[in-house]
């Protein structure tokens, strides 16, 4: 338990107020730099989260934090009621930075999947031809796209869907990286195919190679559209601007969010051609916050860091140190390393968790998926040296544990 004092303060308020929807680590951080957390006691930690691959550019990141501040004191929001300076100058930057005609701003990661379902389905209406409310989506089993009654509704892990009930229809969802159960699972009614290149929350499992580059083709030429999941994969995590470019493909829409504030402020959006998006017309979707001029701000900051600072480039250079010292670890508890960049987890025949609370002890943070898989995510400006920490920290947790 944590110990009492400064620690037990805050989180018996946060027990007082709030359900107990988290399992937080038993750690209470007071504030962060770079790849770096500090709890109430001064202790230092590596951060091994990174707020689920929102802090790619590090916490507080200076650049960031000043557009942050200069906007601040501007103009905060207007709603979509009205035009402002900001948002068209972001949306420029981010298609312009991911290659789409057009972005649809939003907050959350789970509203931004939400807007490409609708997207998907009006587009599969008015496009493709689809008779109404007839319109079905592929998922994959062990998918995680968020926590509305939607997105779980199609989720194959029960824990999330128990008691959350009835659900949404028109989903249908096959087993992850089995091409052949994608091409069964088409019907004349498949307006869309929604996926995670790499699924993180599900135990950072990586398709067989080629499978995301056979799937978008299938899409492509069965008039399907082939939607890609970038919130956690995206913008540098994989050691590529996007995890679909690993097999050079560019999926019709493309759902982006936390890193794309740099962990500053709730930031998604969702991405896709002119012909896809003319679909939409007024009325038909909104958002009060998205695209708010002190969103869009830090959008822009957030972008120009990823690439001023070669982030993707970084995390993949990182990711080949920190997987061959993962490869490295004897230990008999370990089962698989696997991932890419720096999104990677260790299967254990021991609790992940029981790693994740004594890692702490060795100064990192690190956090088990609901699979049971210890994530190792830290931010993309990590150093050899930092790496190196990490692996050291890893062996003697892993050596604790396996002696509990």
């Amino acid at each position: 338990m944590i110990a009492s004092g400064r620690e037990e303060h805050f989180v018996e308020l946060e027990r007082t107020y709030t359900p107990p929807i988290y399992e937080p680590l038993n750690v209470v951080i007071e504030s962060g730099a770079g790849a770096w957390l500090t709890d109430v006691h001064g202790r230092r930690y590596l951060d091994c989260v990174s707020a689920y691959s929102a802090v790619n550019q590090g916490h507080c990141h200076p650049r960031i934090i000043a557009a942050m501040l200069a906007q601040a004191d501007r103009l905060t929001i207007t709603a979509r009621a009205m035009h402002n300076t900001v948002l068209p100058r972001f949306l420029e930057r981010l298609c312009t930075f991911a290659g789409y005609d057009m972005a649809i701003p939003m907050n959350s990661g789970s509203e931004a999947v939400e807007t490409a379902i609708k997207l998907a389905r009006r587009w599969g209406y008015r496009c493709k031809g689809i008779p109404n409310d007839r319109a079905e989506i592929i998922v994959c089993d062990n998918n995680f796209h968020g926590r509305t009654t939607t997105v779980i509704g199609f989720s194959t892990t029960e824990t999330h869907r128990n008691g959350f009930g009835p659900f949404t229809p028109g989903f249908r969802s096959v087993p992850f990286g089995e091409f052949g159960a994608l091409q069964a699972a088409f019907s004349s009614n498949t307006c869309a195919f929604i996926v995670e290149p790499i699924q993180g929350e599900g135990g950072i499992h990586v398709p067989p190679p080629g499978y995301i580059a056979a799937a978008r083709e299938w899409c492509r030429e069965n008039n399907v559209l082939f939607i890609a999941d970038e919130i956690q994969t995206g913008l540098g995590r994989t050691g590529s601007r996007f995890a679909c470019d690993d097999e050079n493909v560019k999926p019709d829409v493309m759902i982006l969010g936390k890193a794309l504030s740099g962990g500053i402020y709730p930031i998604s959006a969702v991405l896709a051609s002119n012909a896809i998006t003319s679909t939409l017309e007024p009325g038909d979707h909104g958002s009060t916050f998205g695209g708010n001029p002190l969103a869009a701000a830090i959008g822009i900051a957030a972008l120009d860091v990823i690439e001023d600072e070669h982030l993707a480039e970084r995390a993949r250079a990182a990711g080949v140190r920190l997987m061959k010292g993962l490869c490295d670890i004897d230990a008999r508890s370990v089962v698989d390393v696997r991932g890419r960049g720096l999104l990677l987890g260790i299967e254990f025949s021991i609790p992940a968790r029981l790693v994740a609370e004594t890692l702490l002890h060795h100064g990192v943070v690190a956090k088990d998926t609901h699979d049971g898989v210890l994530r190792l995510s830290p931010p993309l400006i990590v150093t050899n040296e930092d790496v190196d920490y990490l692996v050291t920290a890893l062996v003697a947790a892993i050596q604790e544990s396996e002696a509990h």
